[in-house]
């Protein structure tokens, strides 16, 4: 699996001051699971260390120039901006980790400097960034600050994952009985997302109206990565759980009903993380042998050392 990065967050001295800014969550964990594919814009422009970069208003449109020499730069930024965004569908990336306030980078939240003796203000997209969300929709993106959140990074990396699954999937050049064996897998997992769109999804596999089977994949695909895109949480997902039991509640005894019951209510009450509920849920699946609920992505969504739902604040 590929993921796209800022090239300073794997720490290379890329930055205009000559440094990086290296994030051990993605060099020290995610590196386990991913190739890394890295860009930075202003590098391929500047030489490094350089004069910084920013973003100001002029006349109401938003222009890049140099922090000293109020040199105007925004034809090259976008330029360059713009061949990456094109280079990054060569390399089949499932998503991309940005690097937060930077002019060229960052998602959200940008300063942006306003005419002399006016205070700036951060509502700036970084412009190889907004050049991607042009390009790509629904590929899983994110700053790497944010993804301090633990209930932002459990989402990001679930769809991260989704996504690569929907491609791969897709690459078999499926036929209508593997689309709806994909379909189902990813029940409760788009359930803990939006029931909505689990049922729109699931009319686009009943095909009513009998359309082509490659119309049929596009409009799927479309439909599960909006899907995926969703955040889901603690309600959301504390239904799901409750379906998942209705399984194998007659087949445990009731003293172990109420425990699954009590632990499913720690969970929604968030005295408990979720790896607490599907650890034991996956116990009992695994001793019934319950074939539908072991191919259920929404219990084992991604690899479980990542231990994404080990924090009680993954879900909200």
């Amino acid at each position: 699996m590929k993921l796209g990065l800022s090239e300073c967050l794997l720490g290379t001295a890329c930055r205009y001051d000559g440094a990086g800014s290296r994030d051990r969550f993605i060099t020290d964990v995610l590196s386990d699971y991913f190739e890394f594919v890295s860009y930075c814009p202003e590098r391929l422009i500047f030489p490094t260390p350089r004069e910084a970069i920013r973003q100001v208003e002029i006349n109401g449109k938003i222009e890049i120039e140099t922090s000293n020499t109020k040199r105007r730069v925004t034809q090259e930024v976008q330029e360059i901006s713009d061949r990456l965004a094109e280079d990054v569908m060569h390399h089949h990336i499932c998503g991309y980790i940005l690097k937060s306030k930077s002019p060229t980078c960052g998602l959200e939240r940008v300063k942006v400097y306003q005419p002399k003796n006016a205070p700036s203000e951060k509502k700036g997209v970084g412009l190889f960034a907004k050049a991607l969300l042009q390009r790509y929709p629904y590929l899983p993106i994110e700053e790497e600050g944010r993804l301090l959140d633990p209930w932002l990074r459990e989402n990001f990396l679930m769809q991260v994952f989704a996504y690569e699954d929907l491609r791969n999937f897709l690459a078999g050049e499926p036929q209508m009985r593997e689309l709806v064996a994909f379909h189902t897998a990813y029940k409760y997992l788009i359930y803990a997302k939006s029931t909505q769109s689990y049922k729109t999804l699931g009319n686009i596999v009943a095909n009513k109206e009998k359309k082509p089977l490659d119309q049929v994949l596009h409009a799927y695909r479309l439909g599960f990565l909006h899907a995926i895109s969703l955040k889901g949480n603690v309600a959301k997902t504390y239904n799901v759980l409750l379906h998942i039991y209705g399984y194998f509640k007659k087949l445990i005894t009731p003293e172990e009903r109420q425990f699954v019951l009590e632990t499913i209510e720690e969970y929604r009450d968030k005295v408990v993380p979720l790896i607490a509920v599907t650890k034991i849920i996956n116990l009992y699946i695994r001793r019934f042998d319950i074939a539908y609920l072991k191919k259920q992505k929404f219990l084992n969504p991604y690899p479980e050392k990542l231990a994404l739902r080990s924090e009680l604040e993954a879900y909200k």
